[in-house]
C-alpha cells in the first residue's frame, strides 16, 4: 500500500502527508470499536447477531479504503475536468429520492437503496458541490466581486440542490450546504456585503420553514428545554445529556455503557459520540477532541500551502464537509444546537457518511503530494 500512496503522478513530486493519513486510519479504527461497542445489543434484539453492524461497517470501512487510494491515485485534473458530472449524479441522486426509487425511513426521504444498502446522496452532494465551488471560484477570481458571475451562479447551483434537499424533507442537510457556500464564498472572495445580506435573507427563510412546520417548531423548543418534554421530542437529547454525566472523569469502560440498552436512541448512529462519552468519560473525549484537532489542522495546513488556486480552494472545501460534520455533531449530542442528522465522521455507524470521509481523505492525501516542502 505504501508505494501506491506514495506513487507520482499528475506532476505531484511528493509523498502523501503521513500525520494526515495516520490521523485518518485512528479515527476510523476507533469508529469501528466504538460501533462494536454502541451496536452489540441492539443488532442481537433485531437480527439476532451481536456483530450485524460491526461486520457491515467493516466493509463499508474497506470499501472506503479503497475509495479513498483511489482518490490518491488518481490525477487530479481529471477529477476535475469531470467537475459538472459530479454536480450532474448529485442532483440525479436527490431526485431519485423524492421519486419511487428511493427510500424513506421516518417519513423521510433521503435514501437511494441499493441492493441491501441504502445510500444517502446528501454526504456525496457536499463533495460535488465543494468541487464546483473550488472549479467556479479558481476560473472566477477577475469577476468574482461582481453580482451576476461571482454571486448568481454559486448560489444558484446551491439553491437547486438545497431545493431538492428541502422536498425530502431534510432542512438539516439544506442547512450544511448554504454553510459550505458561505465559507467557500468567504475564502473565494465574494463581497462580504453579498455574504452580510444572504445571511439575513437566509435566517429569515430558516425560521418560516421551523415555524411553519410543527414538528420543527416543537424540535425547536425541545432543544431549548429537552427536560420540559423529556418523554417526547426531548427524550433523545435527555438521554445523551445523561450519557456524559454518567461518563464523569474516566468513564464506565468500553461496553459498560447503560444508555445504549434501548434508551439511547441512534446510539450507534447520529448519537455515537454519547456513547463515548459515557464509556470513556472527559479524559477520553479530551484525547478524541485531540485527535480531531490534529487531524483538521494537517488538512487545512495542506490546504494553506498549495500554491495552485483550484487546489487550495479543494482542499479547503472538503476540509470543511469532514469539519462542519464534526463540530455539528458534537454540537447537536451536546445541546448546543438543534437535532439534526448529523452523522459523526469516521465515528458514525453508515456507509455514505464512512465513505465520503474516505473521499475526502483521499483527496486531501492526493493533494498533499503538491505542497512545497
Amino acid at each position: 500500500m505504501a508505494s501506491a500512496l506514495n506513487a507520482r503522478k499528475d506532476g505531484a513530486g511528493g509523498r502523501v502527508d503521513p500525520w494526515l493519513l495516520t490521523a485518518t486510519l485512528f479515527l476510523a479504527g476507533f469508529g469501528l470499536i466504538m460501533v462494536l461497542s454502541s451496536s452489540g445489543i441492539m443488532a442481537e434484539r433485531i437480527y439476532g447477531d451481536t456483530y450485524y453492524f460491526f461486520k457491515r461497517q467493516l466493509m463499508f470501512t474497506g470499501a472506503g479504503i479503497l475509495a479513498m487510494i483511489a482518490c490518491i491515485q488518481i490525477p487530479r485534473r481529471a477529477i476535475y475536468s469531470l467537475t459538472y458530472v459530479w454536480v450532474g449524479l448529485a442532483i440525479v441522486l436527490l431526485a431519485l429520492c423524492v421519486s419511487p426509487l428511493g427510500a424513506s425511513v421516518n417519513g423521510a426521504s433521503r435514501w437511494v437503496r441499493i441492493g441491501s444498502v441504502n445510500i444517502q446522496p446528501l454526504e456525496y452532494a457536499k463533495v460535488a458541490l465543494v468541487l464546483y465551488l473550488a472549479y467556479f471560484f479558481a476560473r472566477k477570481q477577475d469577476l468574482v466581486q461582481t453580482f451576476s458571475v461571482g454571486f448568481l451562479p454559486p448560489f444558484l447551483v446551491t439553491g437547486f440542490l438545497c431545493g431538492l434537499l428541502l422536498l425530502q424533507p431534510d432542512f438539516g442537510g439544506a442547512v450544511v450546504m448554504c454553510g459550505l457556500l458561505f465559507f467557500m464564498c468567504l475564502v473565494g472572495g465574494t463581497r462580504f456585503s453579498y455574504l452580510f445580506i444572504s445571511l439575513i435573507f437566509a435566517g429569515g427563510a430558516g425560521w418560516l420553514l421551523i415555524s411553519s412546520s410543527p414538528y420543527r417548531f416543537k424540535r425547536w423548543t425541545a432543544f431549548l428545554d429537552p427536560f420540559a418534554s423529556a418523554q417526547n421530542e426531548g427524550y433523545q437529547l435527555v438521554q445523551s445529556l445523561y450519557a456524559f454525566g454518567s461518563g464523569k472523569l474516566f468513564g464506565i469502560g468500553i461496553g459498560a455503557g447503560q444508555r445504549k440498552l434501548f434508551f439511547l436512541p441512534e446510539a450507534h448512529n447520529d448519537f455515537i459520540m454519547a456513547v463515548v462519552g459515557e464509556e470513556l468519560g472527559f479524559v477520553g473525549m479530551s484525547l478524541f477532541f485531540l485527535l480531531v484537532g490534529f487531524f483538521l489542522y494537517r488538512a487545512f495546513r495542506i490546504a494553506m500551502r498549495l500554491e495552485d488556486l483550484q487546489d487550495r480552494f479543494t482542499a479547503f472545501g472538503v476540509t470543511c464537509v469532514l469539519a462542519l460534520g464534526m463540530i455539528l455533531n458534537l454540537a447537536v449530542v451536546l445541546g448546543t444546537v438543534p437535532p439534526k442528522g448529523v452523522a459523526m465522521p469516521f465515528i458514525s455507524y453508515g456507509g455514505s457518511s464512512l465513505t465520503v470521509s474516505f473521499i475526502c481523505a483521499g483527496l486531501l492525501l492526493n493533494l498533499s503530494r503538491r505542497v512545497k516542502a
